[in-house]
């Protein structure tokens, strides 16, 4: 399967399914990263906290971004202590990304033009957001060869 995804449906495949739904192991890579909230019932929360449930039940988590996280992630980060003290989550500043990729499990990848951040993965309202684009992968040879070249 590949799927082209747009806009809002980033989102929602992508957030919602693909990050929240990770069992194994779950690799976000990125250029900028801002403080996404994710859908909860009748709130949103803080995408660190969705991160934070995920490392809490097993579920290693690798982020990898270029530039320093917006002000309200870096505040946000702060009330996650399982973020810091947890070996199951990594994350990495490498200034030479300019990647914007999803991996879950091994088995399923996103990979496009947004940015981790709100208007990027289409959390914003269509106003707000951004125009971004993106391909949702399941074919073995694309997820194994963008896993590699991640590690």
């Amino acid at each position: 399967m590949r799927e082209l995804l747009l806009n809002e449906e980033i989102y929602t495949r992508v957030v919602e399914e693909l990050m929240v739904g990770a069992e194994k192991f779950l690799w976000i890579v990125t250029a900028d990263i801002k403080d996404l909230h994710v859908v909860r019932g009748r709130r949103a929360v803080p995408l660190l906290s969705v991160l934070a449930d995920l490392v809490e039940n097993g579920v290693g988590v690798r982020l990898i971004h270029a530039k320093e996280p917006g002000p309200m992630f870096r505040k946000d980060f702060d009330r996650f202590p399982v973020l810091v003290e947890s070996d199951l989550f990594e994350r990495a500043l490498c200034p030479r990304v300019h990647t914007k990729a999803v991996i879950a499990d091994g088995r399923r990848a996103f990979v496009g033009s947004p940015n981790l951040t709100g208007a990027g993965m289409g959390a914003k309202h269509p106003d707000k957001r951004n125009f971004e684009a993106g391909f949702l992968t399941d074919e073995r040879e694309d997820v194994t060869r963008l896993m590699e070249w991640t590690d």
